[in-house]
Formats: C-alpha cells, structure tokens, sequence
C-alpha cells in the first residue's frame, strides 16, 4: 500500500462515524459515556462502525423467541421470528420492527453497502444485502455485540 492510499484510506475509516455522529438522534451521550457503558468490542462496533469477528457472538445460534434490542437505548429492533440462520456467522434477519433502524451508504471497503443503525442512538448494527430468505429477499447481518436478546 502506498502512503496516499494509506492516506485515502485512513480518512474513509474516520469520516463514516464522524457523519454518523453529525446526525441527529433521539439519545444522545457523549464519547466517555459511550465508553463507560460499552466493553471496547461493543464501542468499536456500535461508536466506529467496526464488525465482530464471524462466529464470535452467542446470538448467532440463538433460537429462542424474544426480541432483538439495541444494546445503545434499549430500542427493540428485530423479533425473533425474523431471524433465520445464513451460515455467515452474524446473526441475520429479512425484517425489522418497523421505524426501528436508519439507513447510509457505507463505502469503506471499496464498494458501496447499506448500512444498518439504530434510528434513535445510531449505534452501528451491520449491513443489509438482497441474498435473504422471503418475503423480504434481505439479509441484515447484524454484529451480535450492537444487541441484547430478552426473551418472551
């Protein structure tokens, strides 16, 4: 890699929280009570945008009936009966509750992506691609560390 794509690069991955940041959210906290309330994981993927390692969270398998809720606010986000296992190692769903997740094109590796967040703290989920089961034909591949599971 040579020093300007270093450059371009390093500038990509801190101008996607930075916008993310500039939204407006219902619940807001600053950096240090973010990281007071988060593990470093969990900060790194719901304040920086990063992603988990595939096969690292225990929702993954999980199966049992409940709801999906944002580990930021508490916002509930996906419902069990959505969830379907995608062999990628993030726990997926075809379908949220409704007004629950915001939407922005993420264009860090290269390639332009949907990314998922929570609309009320905009903490990073995951991404949404179109290879999902029906009705929906979406795939969220959620970060399982962005979630807390209650069940029924």
């Amino acid at each position: 890699m040579n020093r300007r794509m270093f450059i371009a690069a390093a500038l990509a991955a801190t101008a996607a929280p930075a916008a993310l940041m500039a939204q407006q959210f219902e619940v807001t906290r600053t950096d240090a009570e973010w990281r007071a309330m988060l593990t470093q994981a969990e900060y790194n993927v719901m304040r920086r945008e990063g992603t988990e390692r595939a096969g690292s969270s225990p929702l993954d398998q999980n199966t049992a009936e409940g709801v999906y809720h944002c580990r930021g606010c508490d916002l509930a986000l996906y419902p069990s009966r959505t969830k379907f296992d995608s062999g990628t190692g993030w726990p997926s769903f075809y379908a949220s509750f409704e007004n629950a997740l915001g939407t922005k094109v993420d264009r860090k590796i290269g390639v332009a992506r949907t990314e998922l967040h929570c609309r009320r703290c905009g903490s990073h989920l995951g991404h949404v691609f179109n290879d999902g089961p029906p009705p929906t034909g979406q795939r969220h591949c959620i970060n399982g560390v962005s979630l807390v599971f209650r069940a029924a």
